[in-house]
Order: structure tokens, then C-alpha cells, then sequence
């Protein structure tokens, strides 16, 4: 009768036929080789048939070794996908994902999406910290955080535009539509369905905001010939808002930080074709718990009216 079979001896079978032999064997295990000829006979006696024959100066699989190494490969294989399987399971009920975001997007999309992911995985954490793209990114490289969140103009190009992302892997939360913002009373405030033409503000005084948000509003500016004069530079949008408000300028803002907060004092219409991507990285394939908030993300970048 054919006792039970141990999986580390089946793993010692499955290395001598891929390798052809006990010593290539016993290296690539980082075992000795008597530890592996240990191991095979022990599986000959378990399995009740001889499985190795002799060969010159090496071995050769017999048929009865060839049938159980075929499916040795087989077991473990689906041994370590259970053990994957149960790892995953592990970390998203006591794991942790760590998520680096720029402030319009942590004040929107971030919340709906930890609060998603804690319904559906209440034992797992979310730590968050406020960083702009660049500085979100340096976290990853370090290891600081699981998950950058990011953001990218794709109609334009300019000096601040995002380094090339594709040594990340990158998943797209939603394109977030640009914004002419002017004062609410302005004679030139934008009324529904009104398409910004920029020439037409040329003489205005503009508002910039984060550096690469004033990189994008310059060339968006010069794309169609004149170069804004920024009265005013902060890198908050609240304080953007409350000064086209007062009438002190004109600005460009995402839609996610009208959102965020939304003066009553101002107008605004989305730019055409004017977008910035908002994208979530990661070093390689997430870790399960990363994943799943990443997931979460997409979902809640989905319900985000802009």
C-alpha cells in the first residue's frame, strides 16, 4: 500500500527531473547531496515502486518517476497558489496599505474610497499622508508608501510635467477636467454653456497656483500667444478662489479642488480638451491590500461628478 507522500520529497523529485541529475539538484535546493539522495529514497519507499535508476554516473527517472514528477510539479504548484491565495486573504483582514496623495484629491476621491474599502475589508488599514506628485513619488521609490496618487496634463507639455511613469505600474482613477475661474459678478464670467476662449483674457491679471498647476496655466497661455501676468501665486486652492472671488484675477483650477471646495462668488466652465490625468502607481504589481484600495480608488473616481 502506498504510504502518504511528504511534499519536500516530491519538491526534491520535481528538482532531479528538471535538472537531470542529484547534484544539479541539491544545488539549485541549497541542500547537501546526501540530504537529497536521503529524501529520495525515502519517497521510493513511501511510493512502493522504484522511481531513480542508475545511469552511467548520473540518474534517470523510471516511468513510475516520471508520472509522479509530472504531477509532484502539479501539487506544489497549486500548494504555492493556496499558500498565495491564503497570504492575500491574510493581509486583507489585518494588512495595510500606505497612500500618498495630492491635497484636491485627498479632500475627494481619497475618503470615498477608505471608507469603500473599510466596508468591504474592515481589517484593513489605510495610512495617508499629503504629498504633491513629485514628492508622492519620491515616497513610493523609498518604500515610504504602497501607493502614490498622481496626477498628469496629457493635452499639454511643459517644463513640470511628470518624469516618463512607465517603470510604475499605473492604473487611471479618472480625467479631471481644467477650469477658467473667474469672478461671479465679471462681465466676462461664464454663463452655462459658454466655451472659454483664453485670447479673450489676455489683459487679465491671473492666479497661479502649485508650481506645476502655474507651468500648466503659462503654457495654456502661450499655446494660444500671450504669456498671463500672475499677480498672485499660492498653493492653495481655497485661497485661489476666495482672491478671483474678490476680483484680484482670473485662474485655471482641476475640477477635483471645486469640489473639494467651491466658492460662492466665482464662475467657472471647463476649458475644451483641457484634462489632467489622475493615476495611481505602485513599484511593480501591488501587494494585495494595496490592490484592493486601488480598486476602491477606480470606484470612487467613477462617482466623482466634474
Amino acid at each position: 500500500m502506498t504510504a502518504e507522500l511528504d511534499l519536500t520529497r516530491l519538491r526534491v523529485l520535481a528538482a532531479v527531473a528538471r535538472t537531470g541529475s542529484v547534484t544539479a539538484a541539491a544545488k539549485e535546493l541549497h541542500y547537501a547531496q546526501p540530504s537529497v539522495s536521503h529524501h529520495l529514497s525515502r519517497l521510493e519507499a513511501d511510493a512502493g515502486l522504484p522511481l531513480l535508476q542508475r545511469h552511467g554516473r548520473g540518474v534517470r527517472l523510471t516511468e513510475a518517476g516520471r508520472l509522479l514528477a509530472n504531477r509532484a510539479e502539479e501539487i506544489l504548484g497549486r500548494v504555492e497558489g493556496a499558500r498565495r491565495e491564503l497570504d492575500a486573504l491574510a493581509g486583507l483582514r489585518a494588512g495595510r496599505a500606505r497612500l500618498a496623495s495630492f491635497p484636491s484629491a485627498l479632500a475627494t476621491v481619497v475618503p470615498d474610497a477608505v471608507a469603500r474599502l473599510q466596508r468591504e475589508h474592515p481589517g484593513l488599514s489605510v495610512g495617508l499622508v499629503e504629498h504633491e506628485p513629485p514628492d508622492a513619488i519620491a515616497a513610493l521609490q523609498s518604500g515610504a508608501v504602497d501607493v502614490a496618487l498622481v496626477f498628469e496634463h496629457i493635452d499639454v507639455r511643459h517644463a513640470r510635467s511628470m518624469e516618463d511613469l512607465s517603470r510604475y505600474e499605473t492604473t487611471t482613477i479618472l480625467d479631471d477636467p481644467v477650469h477658467l475661474v473667474t469672478a461671479a459678478d465679471l462681465d466676462a464670467a461664464p454663463v452655462p454653456g459658454y466655451v472659454p476662449d483664453l485670447r479673450l483674457l489676455d489683459d487679465a491679471e491671473w492666479i497661479a497656483g502649485c508650481e506645476r498647476c502655474r507651468a500648466d496655466m503659462v503654457a495654456r497661455c502661450a499655446a494660444v500667444g500671450f504669456a498671463p501676468r500672475i499677480a498672485f501665486e499660492t498653493d492653495d486652492y481655497v485661497a485661489v478662489q476666495a482672491l478671483v472671488a474678490a476680483g484680484a484675477g482670473v485662474s485655471l483650477l482641476p475640477g477635483l479642488t471645486l469640489r473639494a471646495h467651491r466658492h460662492p462668488g466665482i464662475a467657472t466652465a471647463p476649458l475644451p480638451g483641457a484634462v489632467r490625468r489622475v493615476k495611481a502607481l505602485t513599484v511593480g504589481p501591488p501587494a494585495p491590500p494595496a490592490e484592493a484600495l486601488i480598486r476602491q480608488l477606480v470606484a470612487a473616481g467613477a462617482n466623482v461628478p466634474l
